[in-house]
């Protein structure tokens, strides 16, 4: 998948990719029964060579799941605000 770093207005410092809304449709008729607190579901990431455990979550504004960007990611993998990323993740 690929995705725009989301800087999320009135969070400071949190970035997220949004998932693509097919793909998240699809997240969520397989997987959404398996939800947690907040509609959040646990995956695991790939972006470049850094990989790590976390959750998406569905996000009404983006009608789709957000996958949050930890600041030890994008340092490790040079990621700026409005860089494009290509990321895997996997439903745990």
């Amino acid at each position: 998948m690929r995705s725009e770093v989301l800087v999320y207005p009135g969070m400071s410092g949190w970035r997220f990719l949004v998932l693509p809304k097919k793909q998240s449709e699809e997240i969520k008729k397989t997987f959404g029964k398996h939800a947690r607190g907040w509609g959040s579901l646990r995956v695991s990431v790939t972006v470049g060579k850094t990989e790590w455990k976390t959750s998406i979550f569905p996000d009404k504004k983006s009608a789709s799941y957000i996958l949050p960007l930890k600041a030890q990611v994008r340092k490790a993998e040079d990621i700026a605000d409005d860089d494009t990323v290509q990321f895997l993740i996997k439903i745990q």
